[in-house]
């Protein structure tokens, strides 16, 4: 009971969740959190909308999103929970900031694929079924777990404040489900955002693995807050200038 109240206490406390909603630094560290959770999960975005296709109707895909969603609230509440007390031991922060590091080494030096085949839904017992939509809910519900581990391990290296955490992660979730289409849109529109997030991530990892006891240097998570907008600014520069050239080339080209 102890260690509950330990885990999940900060959740329920007022004057918490009071300064966090009144602080300017606060709403910093969750508008950084909700970038990187909608710029990270455009692609996991995908996945469970193309998860949601085996069902015949789109009242019964959308009532399968509605179920994911909150599943994937609880979740994260649950995990951050427990993520906040794992974090302060130093083995977990090395794990996390190694991980944190590959995940952005994966995304600029990726893989190959040795079978160019594209993975394809299989789809068990009549999809008109209730016990079949059920089965559908789980499927979105694992993949909410899978695709939420990284969010939370990020967010936790950049904030320790479980309430932030949970703002940010929950606002990013909702966002991502709510405007998934146009979010897909403008990556398109700008793909150096993915690289951004990235970026991001990588410089995550370096913080997460600075913070431990043998080097002890901690970054505030303000400062963070100020380089992601520092960032978005940044990348929106180059892909205006890049525009601008790739314009500039295709009119020299023509004339």
């Amino acid at each position: 009971m102890a260690l509950l109240e330990k885990l999940y206490g900060p959740f329920f406390d007022l004057h918490n969740w009071e300064t966090v909603l009144t602080s300017g630094n606060d709403w910093l560290i969750i508008f950084s959190l909700v970038v990187l959770e909608c710029v990270m999960s455009v692609d996991n975005a995908i996945v469970l909308a193309t998860q949601t296709q085996v069902l015949p109707t789109k009242k019964l895909q959308e009532e399968s999103l509605f179920y994911g969603l909150w599943g994937a609230y609880i979740f994260r509440f649950l995990v951050i929970g427990a993520g906040v007390y794992l974090i302060h031991f130093w083995e977990i922060k090395v794990v996390g900031a190694i991980y944190l590091i590959y995940l952005s080494v994966k995304y600029f030096f990726p893989r190959r694929s040795k079978s160019g085949k594209k993975r394809t839904v299989r789809v068990l017992g009549d999809p008109h079924s209730r016990k079949f939509f059920w089965w559908v809910v789980i499927q979105i519900e694992f993949m909410d777990i899978l695709f939420s581990i990284d969010s939370v391990l990020a967010s936790l290296a950049v904030s320790n404040n479980p309430v932030v955490v949970l703002i940010g992660g929950m606002v990013g979730i909702l966002a991502m489900r709510g405007i998934a289409e146009f979010i897909m849109k403008i990556m398109k529109r700008i793909p150096e955002l993915k690289t951004m997030a990235y970026v991001l991530v990588f410089m995550i990892g370096v913080k997460l693995f600075l913070s431990i006891p043998a080097i002890d240097i901690e970054i505030p998570a303000t400062w963070f807050g100020i380089f992601v907008i520092a960032a978005i600014v940044v990348t929106l520069i180059i892909h205006f200038i890049r525009q601008r050239r790739n314009s500039n080339g295709n009119g020299a080209q023509s004339s």
